[in-house]
């Protein structure tokens, strides 16, 4: 039977340090939560402006290659979804960099929110236009 005085490890010894045996730091530990909720985000950021490109790809191309419908309106709507894509790129990367200096500082940076609002307002005037696409006839 483990007494109080058995080595952290051992069979039946209270393991109530830290994980890895050292000294608990708190604010080293949120940091690093922070960093990693940062890259979590970047390569949100990248998922959803890789989406963009497959919804490009797919109303650009695919679709009027597999159909008779006017090609032209699929084209713009194809490039829409490909520049917004890589608007979605472009803004995780500077969204990554701008958290990381602040968190460094140990301050918190605000997501620009006229950028936001742009991106979603162009999401949905391209959703928009492929509803009317797709629901119009020739």
């Amino acid at each position: 039977m483990a007494g109080l005085d058995s080595v952290p490890g051992e069979m039946g010894a209270p393991d109530t340090g830290p994980p890895g045996g050292g000294r608990f730091d708190e604010a080293g530990d949120a940091t690093r939560r922070t960093r990693l909720a940062n890259e979590r985000t970047y390569l949100a950021w990248w998922r959803t402006g890789l989406t963009a490109f497959a919804v490009s790809l797919g109303a650009g191309k695919l679709v009027p290659a597999l159909t008779d419908e006017t090609r032209w309106p699929y084209v713009l709507v194809g490039v829409g979804f490909a520049l917004l894509g890589v608007a979605f790129v472009a803004y995780g990367f500077m969204r990554q960099r701008l958290v990381e200096r602040a968190v460094r500082r140990g301050e918190y940076v605000r997501p620009d929110e006229r950028l936001l609002a742009g991106l979603t307002a162009i999401g949905i005037l391209l959703g928009l236009v492929l509803l009317v696409i797709v629901v119009a006839e020739d």
